[in-house]
């Protein structure tokens, strides 16, 4: 296992742990502190690759939308604005042509019409977007594409380790006692509404954010952060000028203080910058979707390959020479 894989399970197992112990705490912390951080960052990244759009002055129109939905109460509002979102932007970055263009809207319009008729679904796609589905399905859709890139054994078993300890948190809950009673009622009041969102999708009464499910965010969130920042090597995000590296530093700061200073104030502003670096992504979300559909693909193919070339009983045609003729 190389040195980078081998922090790479460290810190996933630090963020498995603290997840155990204090999750309420580790939630907000993780959030306030290292969220930041990996916004900033983020957000020069893809300033630097254009966003994966194919006019940089796109973004532009994706920050105002982030902006503004993050001052919508409405959460069916709010949710048609992060699908409209994600579509929007898929179509720009994961399509190679007009057709797949058009077929991805009408796909996105009957699925838009099924939600519109079901009873709060947008409200369920707005608030699982940004949250669950952001930092654990596309964190997973990155790592599988890497190890996938890489052929590397360790990176595969880095995300099976990654979904046993989301097995773990949902079959064997910790039962930690809150110890900083405002960062767990702050928790509660940030993601309190996840818990009833995964309560209509799976039609599993009851759900609220209790120790399991905090857990479980906690450990994802904490997960995601420290796994965009161990991939500095790899995918260069720290190679910008001093000056702009200072000002993402003290901008990250900043943020964070704002939150502890005045937390109604810092959280309006923490909500409206992972917007802008979720919407931002959005593209490159997209691509990664795609291929790692087409990696899939190739997988299924070559298998099938084998399957043939390897089917018992039957081998190959084997070429061979012609024969020579002999001369009169």
């Amino acid at each position: 296992m190389r040195t980078n894989d081998a922090i790479h399970l460290g810190l996933m197992v630090f963020a498995f742990a603290a997840a155990y112990l204090v999750p309420f705490e580790l939630l907000l912390l993780a959030y306030v502190v290292l969220g930041p951080a990996h916004y900033f960052t983020e957000i020069s990244w893809l300033h630097d690759r254009s966003y994966f759009l194919p006019h940089r002055g796109i973004a532009i129109a994706l920050v105002v939308l982030a902006v503004t939905a993050a001052l919508i109460d409405n959460a069916s509002w709010f949710g048609v604005a992060m699908w409209a979102a994600l579509v929007g932007c898929a179509m720009l970055a994961a399509t190679k042509s007009a057709a797949e263009s058009m077929l991805l809207f009408m796909i996105a319009i009957a699925l838009a019409g099924v939600m519109y008729t079901s009873d709060a679904s947008f409200a369920v796609v707005g608030i699982l977007i940004p949250t669950l589905i952001h930092v654990s399905l596309f964190t997973l859709v990155f790592m599988t594409l890497g190890a996938y890139r890489s052929g590397s054994p360790a990176q595969a078993m880095l995300v099976i380790a990654y979904l046993v300890a989301i097995a773990v948190i949902l079959l064997v809950p910790p039962t930690a006692e809150i110890r900083i009673a405002s960062f767990a009622q702050a928790a509660k009041d940030y993601f309190g509404n996840v818990g009833p969102a995964l309560s209509r999708l799976f039609g599993i009464p009851g759900l609220k954010l209790d120790t399991r499910l905090t857990s479980l965010l906690a450990f994802v969130y904490t997960y995601h952060y420290l796994n965009w920042f161990i991939k500095a090597d790899v995918i260069r995000w720290a190679d910008i000028p001093r000056s702009r590296l200072a000002l993402v530093a003290a901008a990250s700061a900043g943020s964070t203080a704002l939150y502890f200073y005045d937390y109604a104030y810092g959280f309006t502003f923490l909500l409206a910058l992972s917007l802008t670096h979720i919407l931002l992504e959005f593209p490159l979300n997209s691509l990664a979707l795609r291929q790692l559909g087409g990696a899939i693909q190739d997988g299924v193919r070559g298998l099938a390959r084998n399957g043939v070339t390897a089917a018992p009983g039957v081998r190959p045609a084997t070429p061979r020479a012609p024969k020579r003729r002999k001369r009169p």
